[in-house]
C-alpha cells in the first residue's frame, strides 16, 4: 500500500515552488540566471555526492563491499556531471560576465561549505579552511564533523588494516608497497582491488573537475582575481597536484 497522501503531486513533492523560487538575480543582465543555476545545482549535486559518501564509508567499515562499490561509482558518475556543467558556464563570455559581476561583491565559489567538506570526506582534511566559516554556525559545525569522522581514504586504510596488511608509518611510500601486494595478487585480494580501482576512479574524477574547472575560470576572467578575494585560476592551478589516494598512483610504476 502506498503511502502517499492523496492529492500528492510532482510539484509537491519535489518542492517545486521552493526550489524554482530560489533563483533572484541582481541585475537584469539576462546571462546572471545562468550563473546562478549553474552554482545552484552543483550545491545540490554536493548534497548527494556527500549523501552517497558518507554511506560509503559506513560500507567499507563494515566490509560491505559490495554495496559501497555501487554506492562509489554513483558518486563518479555525479563528478561526470559536475564537471560536465563547467562546458555550459564556458558560454558565458568575459564580456557577459562583467554585466553583472559587480553584484556578487565578495561572493565565491571558494566559500562553498560542502565542496570543503566533500574534500574532509574524501581524505584532504585541511583545518585551516574551518576557520573562513562562523564559529557555531552550520557550514563549520558539518565541517568540524567532517573532520573528526573517517574519510574515505580512512576508512579504505582501515579496511587494509583489518586484512592484515602492514601500513608502515603510512607514508605515501609505505601505504603503496600494501597496495602493490593487493596488486600482485588481485585474486586473493579481489575486493580490496576493486576497492582500489574504485577510489581511484573517484580520484580521476576529482582531477578532470579541478582542470575543468581551471580553465573555465581562465576563458571567463583570465588572470584576475576572484571576487572572493582568492587568487583566482592561479589558486586553482596550485591544486592541480592534489590527489586523494598518491599511494595508489605510485603503485602504478612499481608493478
Amino acid at each position: 500500500m502506498s503511502d502517499a497522501p492523496d492529492g500528492m503531486t510532482y510539484a509537491d513533492y519535489l518542492e517545486l515552488k521552493v526550489l524554482l523560487g530560489a533563483q533572484k538575480p541582481r541585475s537584469d543582465h539576462h546571462d546572471e540566471m545562468l550563473f546562478i543555476i549553474i552554482h545552484q545545482t552543483k550545491e545540490l549535486w554536493m548534497k548527494e555526492l556527500l549523501h552517497e559518501l558518507r554511506f560509503a564509508v559506513g560500507l567499507i567499515g563494515e566490509d560491505r563491499y559490495a554495496e559501497a562499490y555501487k554506492a562509489m561509482a554513483r558518486i563518479s558518475r555525479i563528478q561526470a556531471v559536475m564537471t560536465l556543467s563547467w562546458d555550459v558556464l564556458s558560454t558565458l563570455t568575459p564580456v557577459d560576465y562583467l554585466k553583472f559581476r559587480h553584484v556578487l561583491g565578495t561572493a565565491s565559489g571558494f566559500q562553498s561549505a560542502q565542496f570543503r567538506e566533500i574534500e574532509f570526506r574524501l581524505g584532504l582534511k585541511d583545518p585551516k579552511f574551518i576557520g573562513h566559516y562562523p564559529e557555531g554556525g552550520p557550514e563549520r559545525t558539518a565541517l568540524e564533523q567532517a573532520l573528526a569522522e573517517p574519510s574515505l581514504r580512512e576508512a579504505a586504510l582501515s579496511a587494509l588494516e583489518r586484512a592484515s596488511f602492514d601500513l608502515g608509518d603510512k607514508s605515501t611510500e609505505a601505504l603503496a608497497a600494501a597496495w602493490l601486494r593487493v596488486y600482485r595478487d588481485p585474486e586473493r585480494w579481489f575486493e580490496l582491488y576493486e576497492l582500489a580501482e574504485k577510489l581511484l576512479d573517484i580520484d580521476d574524477a576529482m582531477v578532470a573537475w579541478r582542470q575543468k574547472h581551471v580553465l573555465t575560470v581562465e576563458r571567463i576572467i583570465g588572470l584576475k582575481r576572484g571576487t572572493g578575494g582568492s587568487a583566482g585560476a592561479p589558486y586553482l592551478r596550485a591544486t592541480l597536484e592534489k590527489r586523494l589516494f598518491p599511494e595508489l598512483w605510485a603503485l602504478r610504476t612499481e608493478l
